[in-house]
Parts: C-alpha cells; sequence; structure tokens
C-alpha cells in the first residue's frame, strides 16, 4: 500500500481514548498517568487530550457494562434522545460525540488514538480504516520505522464484515492501537511501554508534520481479512477441535494445509 499526498492543514486537537473496553487495561493506565501528569504528550501548537472513555466498565473491569461502546457510534444511536432509559454505553456515546464531535462536522477532534489490547498475539498493531488515507498512511509509516526492529503491523479493516460504528469514528482522523497479547484485567509493563511508545511516535509525526516536514511517498505492508475461517463442529454445532500447540500464538504466520491440529476426539492423543 503506498501514499502519494498528505493533506496541506495543520493538526490541533487530539485526543487519546483508554478504558474503551473496561478490562484493557494498558490504554486505562497511560490515560490516567498522562491525566496525572501529561508532559510528554504535550506538542508544541497542539492540543492532547487523554480521556477515560468508558469510566463504569473501568470500575467494574469489564469490557462493557450494558452494550459495546466501540459499536454505537452510529448515527441512528448518536440521534436518540437522551434518557436514563437508553443502554449507558448509548448514553456515553452522546456525551463523547458531544465533548470530541460531533461525528463529521469540522469540529471535530482532528485524531483520536483508541488504545486496546487483545489476548492475540498480534504484537503492536496500528489499525486502519480507509486504504486511501494518504496521511495516515504516512503515520503508520513513520511509527513503524520508529519502532523497528521492534515488529509493527497494520490492520486494514475495510472488509464489510468489520464495518462498524467505532468509538474513534467522530474524528477526521481515526487511529486504533492495538497490543497484544495481555489476558484481560491484567497489565503487562512490556506491553504498556510498546504501547506508550507507539503513541510517541506517533506525536513526534504529527509534530513534524505540522512543522511542515515533508514525508516523500512510502508504502506500507497491511493485513486484511479475506474470509472467515470457522473451527470444524460436530453434529450438534459445537467447536470439535483446539489449536494445535505449534500453531498457537502464530497470528500473524500463514496457515497451509496439512499442518497439525488437534480434535477432541483424539482421546489416544493422536494427532
Amino acid at each position: 500500500m503506498t501514499s502519494c499526498h498528505v493533506a496541506d492543514d495543520p493538526i490541533k486537537k487530539v485526543a487519546i481514548f483508554g478504558g474503551t473496553h473496561g478490562n484493557e487495561l494498558t490504554g486505562v493506565f497511560l490515560v490516567k498517568h498522562w491525566l496525572e501528569n501529561g508532559t510528554e504528550i504535550q506538542r508544541t501548537g497542539l492540543e492532547v487530550k487523554p480521556f477515560i472513555t468508558n469510566p463504569r466498565a473501568v470500575k467494574k473491569c469489564t469490557r462493557y457494562v450494558d452494550c459495546d461502546l466501540n459499536r454505537v457510534f452510529d448515527p441512528e444511536n448518536l440521534g436518540k434522545k437522551m434518557s436514563e432509559d437508553l443502554p449507558y454505553e448509548v448514553r456515553r456515546a452522546q456525551e463523547i460525540n458531544h465533548l470530541f464531535g460531533p461525528k463529521d462536522s469540522e469540529d471535530s477532534y482532528d485524531i483520536i488514538f483508541d488504545l486496546h489490547n487483545t489476548t492475540s498475539n498480534m504484537g503492536c498493531t496500528l489499525i486502519l480504516e480507509d486504504s486511501r488515507n494518504d496521511f495516515l498512511i504516512q503515520m503508520f509509516h513513520y511509527i513503524k520505522m520508529s519502532l523497528a526492529p521492534l515488529p509493527c503491523y497494520v490492520y486494514l479493516t475495510e472488509h464489510p464484515s468489520l464495518k462498524y460504528a467505532t468509538t474513534r469514528s467522530i474524528a477526521k482522523y481515526a487511529v486504533g492501537i492495538e497490543v497484544g497479547p495481555q489476558p484481560q484485567g491484567v497489565l503487562r509493563a512490556d506491553i504498556l511501554d510498546q504501547m506508550r511508545k507507539m503513541i510517541k511516535h506517533a506525536l513526534d509525526f504529527i509534530h513534524n508534520f505540522n512543522e511542515g516536514k515533508e514525508f516523500p511517498p512510502c508504502a506500507i505492508e497491511v493485513y486484511k481479512i479475506m474470509e472467515k475461517v470457522d473451527y470444524p463442529r460436530n453434529k450438534s454445532g459445537e467447536i470439535a477441535a483446539i489449536i494445535h500447540p505449534k500453531l498457537q500464538m502464530g497470528e500473524i504466520r500463514a496457515l497451509q494445509l496439512g499442518l497439525p491440529r488437534i480434535r477432541w476426539s483424539d482421546r489416544s492423543g493422536h494427532h
């Protein structure tokens, strides 16, 4: 994937969201730290606002309270009349849209970084929602080069099954950051350090961009969904296999026919 031209307008307002899912603790920890001392995320001429998006879920250390906050930033939910009868996350989405939007308007924040963890062994992953967005392609290239030799992957979510109304979608430029593997409700120092560096390099890129630095055309490798393949299932529809130990934690590696697997029915230990 290549980048040709970067937008000319300077970036003025940036938000860093943590706690969109309340049991993904790296973003929660970093945002709370930056709310107390935000020196490291400040850049000249740039407003950077750290923000806990789902405080009730964070307090309970659960993904969400009533419904997934990362799925309700669509016109229907954002346009509903505010009422205590609405699910908590829908009400919270309207509050966030008021603070950082309105969505699809000139007044919305320029960039929102939404911080997530995953139990998958995805390492440092940047989520790109539009393959034609030259500005983000340049940013992601800068982050990847700055992190090297630590790998950083780009996950392109243009597949129809991945189109949903994310928390970050209210910004002009939406950036998902996902780092793993990390169990839910757990904080790992190495994962925290990696996410912290990703934000640092992203803000450095924005600063350089605002200072007028020119970025030559670049190319980045991306991963995208081609199709979804289900587990083998028995006649009752229950999953009848598990991931083989030789393949476990290998999310980025290509799968090939003939690789080992273990079925629940293999009681004798034969593979």
